[in-house]
């Protein structure tokens, strides 16, 4: 991904296309994923332990493994995925739209929870590939454990974008992704977390976040 920065900061949403129901599609509010997500990782859970009959045990272990699963899923979404732009201006037009929007605008209120036109295929996808790992019930708790991460990472980023954290590590982790927004965005990739930025090397260094802007976060 080019190294530049942002067009502005406001928090107004900008149009992505001239069709207004395909326009419609990219914007969604914060509080959409919890509404959606969270009586489906309910389900999950039920399916596991009451229909599954697996055990509260292994229910809440499998729970822990979708949800620590998550934060590398995360980090690779974020950094292979997202960041990856295709040749070509097809490529650059189909980078925007999944995720170069964000960087140009990163403060579009609208944009910043994945819409529920993206988020409900994609864990449909996953949902599918790890069906060939997990038999039914043990994936219902994992994968209730790895949407409630999902659901972690995405009200996170709205906040970090939108609340001011004085201390604690909400702070730390508002001021590792305004890095990666005003400094480099091709380091700092983990949002809920930085642990696999440690892991993979991709820390923002020290003497970067002494001369960053990241105060420009709060402007506009």
């Amino acid at each position: 991904m080019a190294k530049k920065h942002y067009i502005s900061n406001s928090g107004e949403s900008v149009r992505m296309f001239k069709n207004n129901f395909l326009n419609s599609l990219t914007k969604v509010h914060y509080a959409v994923p919890l509404v959606f997500w969270i009586p489906v990782i309910l389900y999950f859970l039920w399916r596991a332990y009451a229909q599954g009959g697996i055990g509260a045990g292994s229910t809440a272990l499998y729970f822990a493994y979708g949800l620590a699963f998550w934060t590398l899923a995360e980090y690779v979404l974020h950094r292979w995925v997202f960041h990856y732009e295709p040749p070509g201006k097809l490529g650059k037009r189909l980078h925007f739209i999944f995720h170069g929007v964000h960087h140009d605008y990163p403060r579009d209120r609208m944009r910043l929870v994945m819409p529920l036109s993206a988020s409900i295929p994609m864990a449909a996808v996953i949902y599918l590939l790890f069906s060939l790992f997990f038999s039914t019930f043990y994936l219902a708790g994992f994968f209730a454990g790895f949407l409630f991460g999902y659901l972690i990472y995405d009200e996170c980023h709205y906040a970090i974008h939108h609340a001011n954290f004085k201390s604690g590590f909400l702070k730390k982790i508002k001021d590792h992704h305004m890095l990666h927004h005003y400094s480099d965005p091709d380091k700092g990739f983990g949002v809920s977390s930085y642990f696999w930025d440690r892991i993979f090397g991709t820390m923002i260094p020290k003497k970067d976040k002494a001369s960053s802007p990241v105060t420009k976060q709060n402007e506009g």
